[in-house]
Order: C-alpha cells, then structure tokens, then sequence
C-alpha cells in the first residue's frame, strides 16, 4: 500500500475504533439523519456527537449536508466496503503466512523421522 493508502487506513481503523462512532455508522447507513436527532440517542453533549460526526466525515465514512438550519449526515457504503476489502487483504496476508508455517514444520518432521 502506498503512504496514501495508509493514511487512509488509519483514518478509517481510527474511526471504527470507537463504540459510539460505530453506532452512529449504522444508523447513517440505515438512512440519513440529522446530527441532532444523532445527538438525542447518547448521553452526551452535542458537541461530543458533533466531534464523532467529524471523526467519521473526516475518514470519509459518512457525509453531511445541509437542509435549512439543518445537517443532514449520511453512511458512504463504499467506504464501508473498502473497510471489508483492507481486511479481506490482511486476513489472505496471514493465511499464507500461516500455511507457510505449516509446510514448514510437515517438511521439519519428516526430515525428523
């Protein structure tokens, strides 16, 4: 992965790393709300929603846009996606690791025997 990549992976792993930033995901993904109707499902101040918002826009995982004196948030499903797809590279990544363990010990304990 270039620099960029990484970047952007740790922008994603940084935003999913929080519970109340994942709940909010899924509600975006389920359909667009507003960041205080969000803010009204937590106990926490709406600027601490806002902040999360933030988190997961600046990650590119959801987007905002305003309606009136509103802000409208939405879930990107593609950027979701690219989530699966950096993790479906790092589990292939430690699967032929893994199958290079076990042919080398096959191949130690029939040297053994």
């Amino acid at each position: 992965m270039s620099g960029d990549d990484e970047d952007r992976a740790d922008a994603l792993f940084h935003a999913l790393s929080d519970r109340t930033r994942r709940d909010i995901l899924r509600r975006v993904l389920a359909g667009e709300h507003s960041v205080s109707a969000l803010a009204a499902n937590y106990d926490m101040s709406f600027a601490a929603v806002q902040k999360h918002v933030a988190v997961l826009e600046k990650a590119g995982l959801l987007t905002k846009r305003r309606s009136g004196r509103e802000q409208l948030a939405s879930g990107d499903v593609a950027a979701v996606r690219s989530v699966a797809s950096m993790l479906t590279e790092l589990e292939q990544v430690w699967r032929g690791r893994i199958a290079r363990i076990d042919e080398l010990i096959a191949t130690d304990s029939t040297e053994e025997n």
